[in-house]
């Protein structure tokens, strides 16, 4: 199953509110491990923040991509130039 940034939220919100981390892991079919790496990475924040972050993720994901391509390029073209000499 594939839980949302606001379904993970919920879930840290009613762990805070008292619910043990045993009883929601087994209510929603989860890992505790699974529960504390989500209480690392969005302990605290609120869904805008949540969506936020994805959409900064999903941009740095992007502009690292972009990167790569361009270091690849640059290799290419220096490869070329030193076949010419």
């Amino acid at each position: 199953m594939k839980f949302t940034n606001e379904l993970i939220i919920g879930i840290l919100a009613q762990h805070e509110a008292g619910a043990t981390c045993a009883d929601l892991c087994r209510e929603h079919g989860m890992s505790e491990g699974t529960f504390y790496e989500w209480k690392a990475r969005f302990g605290g924040m609120t869904v805008p923040e949540a969506k936020l972050l994805k959409i900064l993720e999903d941009e740095n994901a992007k502009l690292k991509k972009l990167l790569a391509e361009q270091m690849l390029d640059l290799v290419a073209m220096k490869d070329l130039v030193s076949e010419r000499r």
